[in-house]
């Protein structure tokens, strides 16, 4: 905000009393006003099986999920351990929110399948979801993300997403504390709103037993070894069992669940924190919205609001393993020197909050890829098991680095399931920006903490059309790089390989929702490709290598 320096001083008492709370030990009580309804316990677990067609390693509303879809589409002969509790791990501290805005399409309406899904599995479940269903706003505060936002308008209107533009006065009736002073206007879907993420969890585990899945807690996965036939010897602190495929959503734990295979996933646990205050003085109904420029999301909590940030300056943790013992139910200290900018900003779009004390602190860690997305799909043939016995795996699954969770989950699980079964996701074919197999082994650990901070740093920013990043640049390059450097090549990066994208030392791209400045040079580019010669080079394209009696050279 351009006033948030100004705010500063005033802000700097409530930033200094909210470094004296500590996180509660079991916060569930608070988490979500939806909790006031426990989720059903399921009793004893029953003994391990000594074979299942699929084992799903995790039991977080990604694993549940997965459990859910395998069973529904018919592969019933499915079981999930899970090393403590459903929900342990990142999904019992999740804020909860859901919405379907999304910079890629098929990630968008992946989650307005997921959004929809709700419904179907707590009438099948007969357990709770917690579902409100207030509507969420998406506020513009620069002209920029105004255009932004009427694009993605005019895009959910070819998926069937009936969203609606607002005015600055329409967005404080959704969001009746909203200060609407630097507001253009907003987007508003009135298929969004929050949930009780135990209660969604469980709720999909309980429909999967309606299926005939199994689900054992306390069952702590230990190894993994693939057999001559493929499939593979799951041993459990329970004991062991043969599945002919493992599906890892092991979430937090995803890496070291990978490992046991010799699988290296690219993936980074962040630091991520939003705080829950006390009562407002007025009511302000049920509401949820999302202040883009201001890289927050606030919610309606009982009588007062959730309110999260998204911080440039941000944290992993656990960057080179995640300790086995680290609990069901902790949180990790509060670090708010780092978010005071970002509450500033709140505090100033929504000046309510300065008379409303702050309940408790929450710095939860959650995984996040590279780019962002979530990483699904089959590991054979991607190179990210190099270290396994054989240099490779078969049924090998993953679902993990779904860091919006309860956005995305319903759909992930679906293609995934669909995946396994029918051999590719039917109902939603072109997933590739979640697909696994975007990352090789040069995806390394070095590259992962880099651009996963990078990413999250830019959660609510703007992505503009063919921009390029600059963390964790040049990995690859071509027997050519240097010659078309000194021609003046400006680069992009494509699976780790820096590509030239155009010719033109002295004019670096400014990126826009618009044509850029380096359109009219492109299209000289063009014009003499087209009407004269050029050279291009093909070392980013995919190369194939075919074999057996029937290939012929």
């Amino acid at each position: 905000l351009e006033d948030a320096g100004s705010q500063g001083s005033a802000l700097a008492p409530m930033i200094a009393s909210l470094r004296t709370l500590r996180p509660a030990a079991r916060p569930r009580r608070w988490l979500t006003d939806a909790l006031h309804v426990a989720p059903r316990a399921f009793g004893s677990s029953p003994a391990l099986a000594p074979q299942h067609k699929v084992v799903v390693i995790g039991g977080g509303v990604v694993g549940t999920s997965v459990l859910y879809h395998l069973a529904k589409l018919g592969w019933s002969d499915v079981a999930l351990l899970e090393r403590k509790v459903l929900t342990a791990g990142s999904t019992w501290h999740a804020a909860g929110g859901f919405h379907a805005l999304n910079s890629d399409p098929t990630v968008s309406a992946l989650q307005s399948y997921t959004i929809n899904l709700y419904r179907e599995i707590e009438e099948l479940s007969g357990q709770s979801c917690g579902l409100k269903y207030t509507g969420g706003t998406n506020f513009a505060c620069t002209e920029e993300r105004w255009q932004y936002l009427r694009n993605e308008w005019a895009k959910h209107r070819t998926m069937g997403i009936e969203s609606v533009l607002l005015t600055p006065e329409e967005c404080k009736e959704r969001c009746p504390i909203l200060d609407t002073t630097h507001v253009i206007g907003g987007l508003f879907d009135a298929n969004e709103g929050y949930l009780d993420c135990s209660g969604v969890t469980w709720a999909f585990a309980k429909s999967a037993q309606h299926y005939g899945a199994t689900i054992h807690q306390h069952t702590k996965v230990e190894s993994l070894k693939q057999l001559s036939n493929g499939s593979w010897e799951v041993v459990t602190d329970k004991g062991v069992c043969v599945a002919e495929h493992v599906v890892n959503c092991g979430g937090l734990w995803a890496r070291e669940v990978g490992a046991m295979a010799g699988v290296h996933l690219p993936l980074l646990p962040m630091q991520h924190h939003y705080l829950i205050t006390e009562d407002l003085k007025e009511d302000a109904g049920l509401f949820f919205a999302i202040d883009l420029d201001g890289e927050n999301y606030i919610r309606s909590e009982r009588g007062g609001v959730l309110l999260g940030v998204y911080e440039p300056d941000c944290r992993p943790w656990a960057a080179d393993a995640t300790p086995w013992d680290y609990g069901e139910d902790e949180l990790l200290p509060p670090d708010l020197d780092r978010i005071a900018p970002q509450l500033e900003k709140a505090y100033s779009r929504y000046p309510v909050l300065e008379q409303a004390g702050v309940r408790s602190v929450v710095n939860g860690a959650f995984t996040f890829a590279p780019d962002g997305n979530p990483l699904i799909g089959p590991v054979q043939g991607t190179g990210l098991a190099s270290a396994a016995p054989s240099g490779d795996v078969r049924n090998y699954w993953v679902a993990c680095a779904v860091m919006a969770g309860f956005a995305q989950g319903g759909g992930v699980g679906l293609c995934l399931a669909e995946w396994m079964i029918h051999g590719r996701a039917q109902s939603y074919p072109d997933i590739f920006a979640m697909d696994v197999a975007r990352f090789g082994r040069w995806a390394s650990k070095a590259y992962t903490l880099q651009k996963s901070q990078e990413n999250y740093s830019r959660r609510f920013r703007i992505s503009y059309p063919n921009e390029e990043l600059p963390a964790a640049r040049g990995l690859k390059t071509s027997a050519l790089h240097a010659q078309m450097e000194a021609a003046g090549a400006n680069f992009g990066s494509s699976y780790g390989l820096e590509y030239a994208k155009y010719f033109a030392a002295d004019t670096p791209e400014t990126y826009s929702l618009c044509r850029s400045n380096v359109f009219p040079i492109v299209a000289q580019e063009v014009d003499a490709v087209r009407n004269k010669v050029g050279l291009l080079e093909m070392s980013t394209f995919s190369k194939y290598e075919v074999t057996g009696p029937e290939s012929r050279p």
